[in-house]
């Protein structure tokens, strides 16, 4: 399975990964699309996951290289693909937490303009916080071919420093920690404040409380909030066992199964996100159908249409004196 501290990774592992990164590119420009499509949707929620998108597109770009590539060395290409799957991997944590940092001061704390106030903020901890990170390792010569003893085939930080736990804490894993505990945190709390305003408003409008329009908009809110942690951990706890297993030197971490999910983990975020914020948000999904249907009755009429021209035309010419003659003139 692997030599030594070298994990192999299997061309099936990588035809799987490698598609997980095309739909996680794909959902990640749907997301920014029909951001830029709707004026009316751009709301700051879905600004702030449009800003999660580009660092999800980024980073199944960057993995879909390393994944194709299956590194083996210290390349230039290798240190390019780990330096910008660091920096996008990093801000897409920070991206996470701040969208539920928004929501939680917009909701719980009423706080809309407190709220908007922070968007400034988010940018500059969101961007600024993992560049700092990893022009520094950059610098320090600390990223590089991990031998996919962290990874599925991509670099990250070089497995042959004397310090890459640090750094893979310091690039990573450290705020995918944070990740954990803050996430459900935040949800657990707006989704109990979300439950006590109903309840509240049902008492003094039973009629709100019984309207099947209401309850159905309450549970999808309510499921979307419990689903968002849920998929950020259930995607990203494979990355985190592999780290612990080779903290603990396991041959466990070389699992071909751990090391599988591992890879759909780290490059499925913006699918993930796709399905929950356009596939399964309904004006959204309308639009989407919407638009594609009609593009499809219009790619088909221009069809049809030039079908008709072509069918008219080739008849026109055919009962032409010119086309008569021409025709006469091939035969002799």
């Amino acid at each position: 399975m692997a030599d030594g501290n070298q994990t192999e990774v299997y061309v099936y592992e990588q035809v799987v990964i490698l598609l997980s990164c095309v739909l996680s590119f794909l959902g990640s420009l749907v997301i920014i699309c029909t951001y830029a499509t709707w004026r009316d949707l751009r709301t700051t929620p879905r600004k702030l996951l449009v800003f999660l998108s580009v660092a999800d597109l980024l980073s199944a770009l960057s993995y879909f290289y390393g994944v194709l590539k299956v590194f083996n060395s210290n390349t230039k290409d290798c240190i390019a693909q780990g330096a910008i799957s660091t920096f996008a991997n990093t801000s897409s944590f920070f991206w996470t937490v701040a969208i539920a940092i928004y929501l939680y001061i917009f909701i719980v704390k009423s706080s809309q303009r407190l709220a908007d106030s922070l968007v400034l903020y988010f940018h500059l901890i969101s961007w600024g916080v993992p560049l700092s990170i990893t022009v520094a390792a950059l610098a320090l010569q600390k990223i590089g071919y991990d031998a996919s003893e962290v990874s599925v085939g991509w670099c990250w930080v070089s497995i042959q420093e004397e310090d890459h736990v640090l750094w893979m804490l310091l690039t990573g894993k450290i705020w995918e920690f944070l990740a954990y505990v803050t996430l459900p945190v935040l949800y657990i709390l707006i989704k109990r404040h979300i439950h006590k305003a109903h309840e509240a408003l049902s008492e003094y409008r039973p009629i709100l409380a019984t309207s099947p329009t209401s309850q159905s908009l309450s549970t999808m809110a309510d499921r979307k909030l419990t689903l968002i942690p849920i998929i950020f951990i259930a995607l990203r706890m494979w990355s985190t066992i592999r780290f612990l297993l080779m903290l603990a030197n396991s041959p466990a971490r070389q699992n071909p199964v751990l090391v599988t999910l591992h890879g759909i983990g780290n490059t499925f975020q913006g699918a993930a996100n796709c399905v929950m914020f356009v596939l399964c948000t309904r004006p959204v999904r309308s639009r989407l159908v919407a638009l594609l249907c009609c593009r499809g009755r219009e790619t088909q009429s221009s069809s049809d249409a030039l079908s008709q021209h072509t069918v008219h035309t080739n008849t026109d010419r055919a009962n032409s004196p010119r086309a008569w003659e021409k025709e006469g003139e091939e035969e002799d």
